[in-house]
C-alpha cells in the first residue's frame, strides 16, 4: 500500500514526485548501431530521397507486416490523408468524428471538404455506426473513421454502411499500427487507412506516415500523386504534392520495426500494471484493451467521474503535473470546438453528446520505453491519494488559483 500522504504533494508544499518531466508519448528509439549503420550508408550512396533503397525496402516491410498488396511511404500522417482523400475522389461532405486529432479534420477542411461531425460510442470512443447513418445526406461521398487509441472502429458496420449507401470508407488509423481485428491487421480495411509515424507514436520513423490498400488502382494513384503527379522524368499526368518519405526516415523505420516486438512488450507491462494500480478505484475507468487481439498497448487511458471522485479530470490534470507528471488530455476540446470549425458549425456540439462528455472526462497517461515499475507505482500512487481526499484537494486547488489571481491583479494595478 502507498505511504504516500497528502502533505507530500506539491500542490501542499511537498516535493515534486519526478525531478525530470514524464511525458505522453516520449519517442521510442530503436537500437542505434543498426540505426547509424543505416545512416552511413545513405550518406556514403548519397541518396537522401526519392524512392531510395530504404523506402523501397521499408514499404515492403510494412506491407508483408499488415498482410496488405501496397504500401506507400509518406513524409507524414497528415499528408498521408490528404492525397488518400484526394486520390479516392472524396467531394463535398465526408463524415468523421469530432474526437480525434484535429489534422484528421483539418486533412478534409484543406481541401474545401465539409466535415459533417458524428458522435462516437462512449465506451470505445470511436464513430458510432448508428449515428453515422444519421448524418448521411444526398451530398455524403466517404465516411472518415478514426482508430481511437489503436481500438479498432466497428468495421463491419461501417463497411455495411458504406456499402449500402455507396460512400468511400477510409481510416485514419494513426493509433493503430501493429493492431489487428478479428485476426487481420488493421491496414487491410476500408479503400485506404493512413498510418502516422510521428516521433509521439510508439513507432516512430522521426516523422512520417503511410497509406496501405489493396485497391490496384487506388495505390497507383497515390503514388503519383506523392511525388508531384510525374509519371517518369519529365512526364506529369495529375496534380500532385511532395508527400515523400525520406531515406533517413526509412532507415529509422527499419530499425523501429526490428524493436516493435520489444517496445510494444515494454506498453504491454506498462499498461497491465497501470490496471492492477488502478484497479478498484472508484470513479474512475481504465480503458481497456481486447488482449486476444494484437494491439500495440500505446495509450494508457483513464476517465475522470467528477461526481463520484470530487475532483475533476482537470483539477487532477493539474495536481499531476506539479509532480511533473505530464498527463494529456486529449482530445480537448473536440475538433468542433477549434478554428475554423466553431465558426463553420456554430452548434455541431448539440449533435454530439457523447463527445462532449468524452473530452471533459479523459486523461492519457505516460507509458512506453522512458518509464518502468517504480514510475508508474509513484504516479497511481498520486492519483490514489487525490481520488481519496477529493474534496481537500479540490480547495487547496481553488485556494492556490485565488490566490493567483490576488497577485496578477496587484501586477495590474
Amino acid at each position: 500500500m502507498s505511504k504516500l500522504q497528502l502533505s507530500d504533494l506539491a500542490i501542499f508544499g511537498g516535493k515534486a514526485a519526478f525531478d525530470a518531466e514524464l511525458h505522453v508519448g516520449r519517442p521510442n528509439v530503436p537500437d542505434r548501431r543498426r540505426l547509424l549503420e543505416r545512416m552511413s550508408d545513405i550518406l556514403d550512396r548519397k541518396w537522401l530521397t526519392n524512392n531510395g533503397p530504404y523506402v523501397q525496402e521499408f514499404e515492403q516491410r510494412v506491407a508483408e507486416m499488415i498482410g496488405v498488396k501496397h504500401c506507400i511511404a509518406m513524409c507524414n500522417g497528415t499528408a498521408a490523408l490528404e492525397v488518400a482523400i484526394k486520390a479516392a475522389d472524396l467531394r463535398d461532405e465526408v463524415i468523421v468524428p469530432s474526437f480525434t486529432f484535429v489534422g484528421t479534420v483539418h486533412a478534409l477542411q484543406w481541401q474545401q471538404l465539409k466535415p459533417v461531425f458524428c458522435d462516437v460510442d462512449p465506451l470505445s470512443h470511436n464513430i458510432d455506426p448508428a449515428r453515422v447513418e444519421q448524418m448521411i445526406t444526398p451530398r455524403t461521398t466517404g465516411i472518415m473513421g478514426v482508430h481511437v487509441w489503436g481500438r479498432p472502429c466497428d468495421i463491419p458496420a461501417l463497411t455495411k454502411i458504406s456499402k449500402k449507401y455507396n460512400l468511400r470508407l477510409l481510416f485514419d488509423a494513426a493509433h493503430a499500427f501493429g493492431c489487428s481485428h478479428r485476426g487481420r491487421m488493421i491496414g487491410n480495411f476500408g479503400d485506404a487507412e493512413a498510418f502516422s509515424f510521428h516521433a509521439t507514436k510508439f513507432f516512430n520513423t522521426f516523422e512520417g506516415g503511410a497509406v496501405v490498400t489493396n485497391n490496384e488502382d487506388l495505390a497507383a494513384k497515390i503514388r503519383l500523386m506523392k511525388n508531384f503527379g510525374f509519371a517518369g522524368n519529365d512526364e506529369v499526368i495529375q496534380i500532385g504534392i511532395n508527400g515523400k518519405m525520406s531515406e533517413p526516415s526509412a532507415a529509422m523505420g527499419l530499425s523501429g520495426l526490428e524493436n516493435l516486438d520489444e517496445f510494444i512488450k515494454v506498453n504491454r507491462i506498462n499498461y497491465q500494471q497501470y490496471r492492477n494500480e488502478l484497479e478498484g478505484l472508484q470513479g474512475v475507468r481504465l480503458l481497456t484493451f481486447d488482449e486476444s487481439e494484437k494491439c500495440n498497448f500505446q495509450y494508457v487511458v483513464f476517465e475522470v467521474d467528477e461526481s463520484v471522485t470530487q475532483v475533476s479530470r482537470d483539477e487532477m490534470l493539474r495536481v499531476l503535473w506539479s509532480e511533473n507528471v505530464l498527463a494529456r488530455r486529449y482530445f480537448y476540446p473536440g475538433c468542433h470546438r477549434m478554428e475554423p470549425y466553431r465558426s463553420l458549425f456554430p452548434n455541431a456540439g448539440l449533435m454530439l453528446p457523447e463527445t462532449e462528455r468524452v473530452v471533459e472526462r479523459v486523461l492519457c497517461l505516460p507509458t512506453g520505453t522512458s518509464i518502468g515499475s517504480h514510475e508508474i507505482r509513484t504516479i497511481c500512487d498520486i492519483i490514489r491519494v487525490v481520488l481519496l481526499n477529493g474534496d481537500v484537494v479540490r480547495k487547496r486547488l481553488r485556494d492556490l488559483q485565488q490566490m493567483m489571481d490576488s497577485k496578477d491583479r496587484k501586477k495590474m494595478h
